[in-house]
C-alpha cells in the first residue's frame, strides 16, 4: 500500500509530462525493481488510480498473480473506498446517492461527462454510483465523505460539478465563478481508506490521515 503525495503522476498515460519529471512508479521501481515482473508497462503493478492532484492510499501489487486477485475485486466492486473532499457550496442533504452515465466529454477530451437517466449518450458511457455523507458544513462549503461503487476516470470530481457542487480547488471541473478556500492549492480530495482482502485471505482496512495542506484549509475555514 502506498500513501501517495498529491502533484505526482501514477503512471504515464496519455499525460504530457515536464521534462524529467518522474512518476509514481518511476520511483517504486527504483526501490523496488521487482515491480516490473508485475503486469505490463506501464502500469506494471498498479491495481487502480489515483488522479496528479489527489492525494491517498493507492494499491500496488509485487506479482502478476497477486496483480490479478486484486483486480478481480476491484471488478466485482467487493472493495469498499472511501474519500474525504471539500466541495463548493451547502449541501443540505446529510447523504445521498449520484448515479448516471459517465463517458468522455466530446466538448473536452480532459474531462468526464455525466448523462442522467433517459439522456441521450454515447456507446462508451458507463454506470457511476457515487454516495457521500456530510461531516461537517461551512458558510460556502461542505466537507463530505465519499464512498465511489465503481471506479470510474474522474467520477468524484464529474459527479460533483454535476451537481453543481465541484470539488474545491479543482480547476477543471469548477465553474467560471468558482472561488478557491484560503490557502488551497490544488484539488480537495483525499483517498482516506480502502478495505480490501489480501491474498493470504485477511480482510483489512487502510487508513490515511488527511494531509496536512488539506487540514490547514479547514482550520481556516472553521475560523
Amino acid at each position: 500500500m502506498v500513501d501517495k503525495p498529491a502533484e505526482i503522476v501514477v503512471f504515464p498515460e496519455g499525460q504530457t509530462l515536464k521534462s524529467g519529471e518522474k512518476t509514481l512508479i518511476d520511483y517504486l521501481i527504483e526501490k523496488y525493481p521487482e515491480l516490473k515482473k508485475a503486469g505490463e508497462a506501464p502500469r506494471y503493478g498498479i491495481v487502480h488510480r489515483l488522479d496528479k492532484d489527489t492525494s491517498g492510499l493507492l494499491l500496488v501489487a509485487k506479482s502478476t498473480e497477486a496483480l490479478l486477485f486484486l483486480q478481480k475485486q476491484f471488478k466485482n466492486r467487493e472493495v469498499e473506498k472511501k474519500y474525504v473532499c471539500l466541495v463548493e457550496g451547502v449541501i443540505n442533504d446529510q447523504n445521498g446517492e449520484i448515479k448516471t452515465l459517465i463517458a468522455r466529454s466530446s466538448k473536452d477530451p480532459r474531462k468526464q461527462h455525466a448523462y442522467s437517466e433517459g439522456e441521450r449518450h454515447p456507446e462508451s458511457a458507463r454506470e457511476a454510483i457515487t454516495e457521500y455523507k456530510v461531516l461537517e458544513k461551512f458558510k460556502d462549503y461542505t466537507l463530505l465523505e465519499v464512498q465511489i461503487k465503481t471506479g470510474r476516470r474522474h467520477q468524484i470530481r464529474c459527479h460533483f460539478s454535476y451537481l453543481k457542487h465541484p470539488v474545491a480547488g479543482d480547476t477543471l471541473y469548477a465553474f467560471k465563478n468558482s472561488k478557491i478556500p484560503e490557502g488551497l492549492t490544488r484539488q480537495f480530495l483525499h483517498a482516506q481508506k480502502l478495505k480490501i482482502q489480501l491474498p493470504d485471505g485477511k480482510v483489512t482496512e487502510f487508513v490515511s490521515e488527511l494531509p496536512e495542506d488539506l487540514k490547514k484549509v479547514i482550520e481556516k475555514l472553521s475560523k
